[in-house]
């Protein structure tokens, strides 16, 4: 198949891309600095001439409410325009566990328009919700730092690999459409400020963390399950101390 990886110069893109070559697919990787462009249509429908599946993988440059809202809602209605012109046959999204849980922040709200506007389009259409990844604990210890401590909610997560995710989106991807949202997510299901504690450690940083079911999540407030999947979900096994023991 031809499949247009959009955002497929990325963190999950370039992974994606690898995968499906390797499995004999001929993947076109989109992105703006390849000539392709989502939210101004550049580019756009020449990518997808031709194609069977098109995979929206892109994450806005911006998470300022009004701009992330732009890029996902443009991106979308563009991108669903040139498939129907192009005779998609399976239209691919990548999403977050939680996103219709978050409404109070800009950015969920944004994912979830998107969400909206590709499955009222009337393709044939897959949406996989993923966890955070590992690679984002991180970024979460660095959104709560204050007069050197470290605030982070005390309800659960349960973060993954990014190369499983990658993986699970090429199953999704040569999978036949569900016209409904599935869900991944890693093995291990345990409070924010547990697994930020362990990453803190690794990188030798011995900043006091402060958590409580209070702390908001990037300014939207948590409830205990608000970032682990539903029943149903495929799990994936890397561990994240595993992880966190070859993370450099």
């Amino acid at each position: 198949m031809k499949i247009v990886v959009i955002g497929g110069t990325g963190l999950i893109g370039s992974k994606l891309a690898s995968l499906l070559q390797a499995r004999g697919h001929e993947v076109l990787q989109a992105s703006p600095s390849r000539g392709v462009n989502a939210v101004t249509g550049e580019g756009l429908q020449a990518a997808l001439s031709g194609a069977d599946t098109v995979v929206d993988v892109a994450n806005s440059p911006s998470f300022e409410d009004a701009a992330v809202l732009h890029f996902f809602e443009t991106g979308t209605r563009n991108l669903v325009a040139a498939a129907k012109a192009a005779g998609v046959r399976h239209c691919v999204a990548l999403s977050v566990v939680g996103t219709d849980r978050l409404a109070s922040n800009g950015y969920f709200r944004a994912k979830l328009a998107q969400e909206r506007l590709i499955a009222g389009s009337g393709l044939a259409y897959t949406i996989l919700r993923a966890t955070q990844f590992f690679e984002f604990v991180g970024g979460i210890a660095d959104s709560g730092r204050r007069d050197g401590e470290v605030h982070v909610s005390s309800q659960l997560m349960q973060p993954m690999l990014s190369d499983e995710v990658a993986e699970a989106l090429a199953d999704v991807t040569l999978g036949v459409p569900t016209g409904g949202v599935r869900e991944v997510a890693g093995p291990e299901a345990a409070p924010l400020s547990d697994f930020v504690g362990r990453w803190l450690r690794k990188k030798g940083d011995t900043s006091r963390i402060v958590a409580g079911t209070e702390v908001p999540y990037f300014g939207a407030p948590l409830a205990l399950r608000t970032l682990v999947p539903d029943d149903g979900a495929r799990i994936m096994p890397t561990r994240f101390d595993d992880w966190l023991g070859r993370a450099v």
